[in-house]
C-alpha cells in the first residue's frame, strides 16, 4: 500500500498589514517529512511517499498567487505519485486567502480530486483551526492538538496516522462529523493548562472510548480572522455517524456552558498598570504584537514605556526585551551607524524610537543593543523567542533580569517554568486581546462574545 504525506500550515491575522509570500514559508520534504509524520515500525507493509509540507510563522493573509501555487504543486506531485491508497495531511486550519472563504477546504477538495474516492484521507490539525463542513465531508479521519500551548504535535500526527493505517488494513472506513459552537475567544482565554479547558480536554479520551467513536476534538478556532468560517467546532471521527454526532453535540455543549469562565491564563492588564505594579523579577508577555499568533512583531511599545520610566538611563534596573523585528535597524548597525530607528518598521504601528545604543553586539540574524539597563534583541526577520535555547544562543540569561519581555500571549512551556512572576500586557497590535474592539464584518452572527444574545438556534 502507498500513502502520500504532506500539507500546508499557517495562521493568518486579517488585521496584519503583511501579506505572506513564498519566502515566509519553510518547506519540509523527503526523509525529514517522513520523520515529522512519525513513519516507523507501525507503518510496516505501507510505503510512505513524502510530497511536501509548507509551514510559516503565523502572519497576515497568504497571497492568492502563493496559495494557488502551493495547491497546484502539491497536486502535481500527488499525481506523479499515483496510485495511492491513502493520504496523511498535516494541516493547521487558519489560512486566510483574499477571495477564498475556505482555503483548507479548497485544498483538501483538490487532494480528493487527484487521489479519488477510494483513497483514505486522514488529517492532523491545530486546535486553533477553522473547520468547515467542506473539510469534514472531504477527509475520512481528523485529529487535532489537545494542548495549547501546543506540546502534543507528534502525538496528534500519530493519532491521525493510526486511523489511516487501521482503515487501510481492513478496519471500517471512518467518517468525520462536526458541531459548530457560536463562540470565539483567543488562545490565551482557552489555554488547556488551566480550567475550564483543562477539564474539557482531559475528558476527550472518554469520548474516544465510546462505541463507534474513533477520535474527538474541540477546535477553539482563530479569533483574529474576520472570516465567515470563524467559529469554534467539535469535530469527531467515527465509524458510527450517530454515535459520532452525539459525541460532537456533547463536546460542543460542554464548551458552550463554560463560556463565561474563559479568561486569560495569567494576570492581564494594560501595560502601564503592569509596569506600575512590578514587585520582583517578572516575565511580561507583549500580547498584541505576538508573531506566533499572526502579529507583525515590530512594535516598540514596551521599549518606549521603559525608556519613559528611566530604565534606559538606569543600569541598576535590568530589562531584557526579546525581541523586536527591525531589519532596517540591524542593517544600520552592520554598516556601523551610531543611531538607529526602532519600532513599526514593517507596518505594525506603534511608537518609532531613535536610539543611540551604549553597546552593540551583532548576532546571526540580528543584534543585541544595550541602552542603560535595557538589553534589546533586534531581528532581521519576524520570529518568536519562546525557548530557553533561543536565549542561550544569544548569550542571554532571563534569570539575570528584573523584567523579561517577550512577544507572546500565553507563555511557552519553557518560559512558564521560570521562577518569575508572569503577566500579560494587553498591548496594541494585529492580535490584540481586546477582541470586542476588532472589526467584525464577516464572522457568523451571533458569535459570543461579539454578540450576547440571539443564540436560541444553538441552545
Amino acid at each position: 500500500m502507498r500513502v502520500a504525506i504532506g500539507g500546508i500550515h499557517t495562521e493568518c491575522s486579517t488585521y496584519s498589514p503583511l501579506m505572506q509570500v513564498a519566502a515566509d514559508f519553510t518547506r519540509t520534504e523527503g526523509q525529514a517529512l517522513l520523520d515529522m509524520a512519525g513513519v516507523g515500525p507501525d507503518w510496516h507493509g505501507v510505503e510512505a511517499v513524502p510530497i511536501f509540507h509548507d509551514r510559516s510563522i503565523p502572519g497576515g493573509p497568504v497571497s492568492p498567487d502563493l496559495f494557488a501555487a502551493q495547491c497546484d504543486e502539491f497536486c502535481d506531485r500527488l499525481r506523479a505519485a499515483l496510485p495511492l491508497d491513502g493520504v496523511l495531511l498535516i494541516m493547521h486550519g487558519a489560512y486566510f486567502v483574499p477571495g477564498i472563504d475556505d482555503p483548507e477546504g479548497h485544498f483538501v477538495q483538490r487532494v480528493r480530486e487527484v487521489v479519488g474516492a477510494r483513497a483514505v484521507i486522514s488529517s492532523a490539525w491545530d486546535l486553533h483551526g477553522q473547520i468547515t463542513e467542506t473539510i469534514v465531508n472531504t477527509v475520512d479521519a481528523f485529529a487535532a492538538f489537545r494542548t495549547a500551548p501546543h506540546v502534543d504535535q507528534p502525538q496528534t500526527r500519530t493519532r491521525a496516522a493510526r486511523m489511516l493505517l487501521d482503515a487501510l488494513r481492513g478496519g471500517p472506513r471512518p467518517c468525520v462529523v462536526r458541531r459548530a459552537v457560536p463562540l470565539l475567544v483567543s488562545g490565551e482565554m482557552s489555554s488547556t493548562f488551566v480550567e475550564p479547558c483543562l477539564a474539557l480536554y482531559a475528558a476527550l479520551p472518554d469520548y474516544d472510548a465510546k462505541p463507534g467513536v474513533c477520535d474527538t476534538n474541540l477546535m477553539i478556532g482563530y479569533v483574529w480572522a474576520d472570516s465567515p468560517r470563524a467559529t469554534a467546532t467539535a469535530v469527531v471521527t467515527c465509524t458510527d455517524r450517530a454515535a459520532g454526532q452525539a459525541a460532537a453535540d456533547a463536546i460542543a455543549r460542554a464548551y458552550w456552558d463554560v463560556r463565561e469562565q474563559l479568561l486569560p491564563d495569567m494576570h492581564s492588564a494594560p501595560l502601564e498598570s503592569l509596569l506600575d505594579g512590578l514587585t520582583g523579577p517578572t516575565i511580561l508577555a507583549d500580547s498584541g504584537d505576538n508573531p506566533t499568533a499572526g502579529a507583525v512583531g515590530d512594535r516598540a511599545d514596551v521599549l518606549a514605556a521603559l525608556i519613559a520610566r528611566g530604565w534606559g538611563a538606569d543600569a541598576s534596573r535590568r530589562a531584557m526585551i526579546v525581541g523586536i523585528a527591525a531589519p532596517g535597524a540591524v542593517a544600520a548597525l552592520r554598516r556601523g551607524d551610531a543611531q538607529i530607528h526602532v519600532g513599526g518598521e514593517l507596518g505594525g504601528g506603534g511608537p518609532q524610537l531613535e536610539l543611540i545604543p551604549d553597546a552593540i553586539r551583532l548576532t546571526e540574524g540580528g543584534a543585541v543593543v544595550t541602552c542603560g539597563g535595557i538589553a534589546c534583541v533586534l531581528t532581521e526577520r519576524r520570529r518568536p523567542f519562546h525557548d530557553l535555547a533561543d536565549f542561550a544562543a544569544l548569550g542571554l540569561d532571563p534569570m539575570r533580569a528584573d523584567l523579561v519581555v517577550v512577544k507572546s500571549g500565553y507563555l511557552s512551556p519553557d518560559l512558564r517554568e521560570l521562577p518569575l512572576a508572569q503577566v500579560m500586557a494587553l498591548t496594541d497590535g494585529a492580535v490584540s486581546q481586546d477582541v470586542l474592539a476588532l472589526s467584525n464584518n464577516h464572522r457568523p452572527r451571533p458569535t459570543w462574545p461579539f454578540q450576547r444574545d440571539g443564540f436560541a438556534h444553538f441552545i
